[in-house]
């Protein structure tokens, strides 16, 4: 991997990192913003600070570099039950992406600092007459 792809993998992820971080600090510090949305949607205002703590969990093990596939495989869950919330909701197809790109965002930034991603992305693509 070259240098670039590794530091293009580090930028990326500090992105997600900060944006996913800055997230789950809302949810605990519940900003009126953040009650109003979370009414909106039909959650209860005491899932928030739950909702917050499960978000940093997650992000401790995606900073690690041992436990980031996890951190990866526990966010892209988190980020799916966020889109099925916003369809249940009837929430506008803009909104549906948010939580899309950065699922993609998190795993290719993965893949682009991680030999174990690309090693498993590899695998994933072999043809079964090449196997």
């Amino acid at each position: 991997m070259s240098k670039k792809a590794i530091w293009s993998g580090r930028i990326l992820s500090a992105l997600v990192v900060a944006f996913l971080g800055l997230d789950a600090i809302t949810h605990i510090i519940q900003p009126e913003s953040a009650v109003k949305a979370t009414e909106q949607i039909g959650f209860p205002v005491s899932a928030l600070a739950p909702l917050g703590i499960i978000q940093l969990l997650c992000l401790v093990l995606y900073l690690v570099p041992r436990t980031a596939i996890l951190g990866a495989v526990l966010w892209t869950g988190y980020l799916g039950g966020a889109v099925a919330t916003l369809v249940h909701v009837g929430a506008p197809a803009g909104q549906l992406a948010f939580p899309l790109v950065f699922a993609i965002a998190l795993w290719g930034s993965l893949a682009l600092r991680d030999g174990r991603v690309r090693q498993l992305a590899r695998w994933m693509t072999v043809s079964p007459s090449a196997a």
